[in-house]
């Protein structure tokens, strides 16, 4: 084997598999002398691949733990199997790495052949994913798409559904994809509103990059995460939510969202008064996760859907007993 490249792909994908080679083993396997594979070893310490050797009878080569992150070469299911859990990391993705799935999904993607690119997709196509929020499900592809947007400053064009149905065509500088861990965000500044707009994802449809560069313009509020909740609130009226739990604070507090805040400790349990922009839904979902006995004393839209839900709840489980 002359091609070099080739040979030290095929050397590195060798070392990659959990196990110690023999230098003459793998002169053997790649057709080439034992010091042209001490000078490949050489050339992938020096592309940042740490390749230990141990010396003796029974020594040899194995590509060890490092302080970087190396490219890996990955073989057709295992890149499948990687895309498809981006993407559903991506979609559903569990709290703190939203934004690195959608990244690191769109890096594979680039480079996935069209073959497996298929693959992926009738995978996902073919599982149902549970879903959290109002169940606003999100095509991989358009994050994707934005992220890459986002990343590379390229003005973008979708379309996009508002709150009551009216649908628009925007144009718009990406500035960052936000998951608030059930509903994904895109932070823009819209050219046609001459002003930063959010934008719900589960919203856009027809996304693409134009191509056109453009220079990060600086965020009003100077913190994404401000930007957000401000819009949120703006959208969205908030209301008092008052719950009594029968249960210590610590352990309330643990299961629900920190944006809450604090719940004040009473002689049965703990008793919650915040204020609140999620709907009375989610709320409801919310609560009920707590597991543990709660009084919910209002708002009445949070009182009366608890109350429709606990029927639905009780009916579907007579349905099941009768049989």
């Amino acid at each position: 084997m002359t091609d070099t490249p080739a040979r030290l792909l095929n050397l590195l994908s060798l070392l990659q598999t959990p196990r110690e080679w023999p230098g003459s083993e793998l002169a053997q396997r790649l057709d080439v002398s034992p010091r042209t594979i001490r000078r490949d070893i050489d050339r992938l310490r020096d592309l940042g691949y740490p390749v230990e050797a141990t010396r003796g009878a029974i020594g040899g080569y194995r590509l060890v733990a490092g302080s970087a992150m190396p490219p890996l070469l990955l073989d057709d299911e295992e890149a499948v199997a990687i895309a498809v859990g981006l993407r559903a990391g991506a979609g559903h993705a569990i709290e703190g790495i939203e934004e690195a799935s959608v990244r690191a999904l769109g890096k594979l993607e680039q480079v996935l052949p069209s073959r497996l690119r298929h693959r992926v997709t009738t995978l996902q196509s073919a599982t149902i994913p549970l879903t959290r929020g109002d169940g606003a499900t999100i095509d991989p592809r358009t994050l994707t798409t934005l992220a890459g947007a986002a990343t590379g400053q390229e003005r973008l064009r979708f379309a996009y559904r508002a709150g009551d149905g009216a649908q628009t065509r925007r144009l718009v500088e990406p500035y960052r994809l936000v998951s608030t861990g059930y509903r994904w965000y895109l932070v823009a500044y819209d050219m046609g509103r001459e002003d930063w707009r959010t934008f719900r994802v589960d919203r856009v449809s027809e996304p693409f990059a134009t191509g056109a560069r453009f220079e990060p313009r600086e965020l009003p509020t100077g913190d994404v995460g401000k930007m957000l909740n401000a819009s949120a609130t703006r959208d969205r009226p908030e209301y008092e939510v008052d719950v009594s739990f029968e249960a210590p604070a610590a352990f309330v507090t643990a299961r629900l969202p920190k944006s809450l805040g604090p719940l004040t400790e009473t002689a049965s349990g703990c008793r919650l008064l915040a204020r609140s922009a999620d709907s009375v839904e989610w709320m409801g979902l919310r609560l009920a996760l707590v597991d543990c006995d709660f009084t919910v004393h209002g708002p009445a839209e949070l009182v009366a859907y608890l109350k429709s839900l606990g029927t639905r709840l009780t009916r579907s489980t007579r349905s099941a007993c009768d049989g």
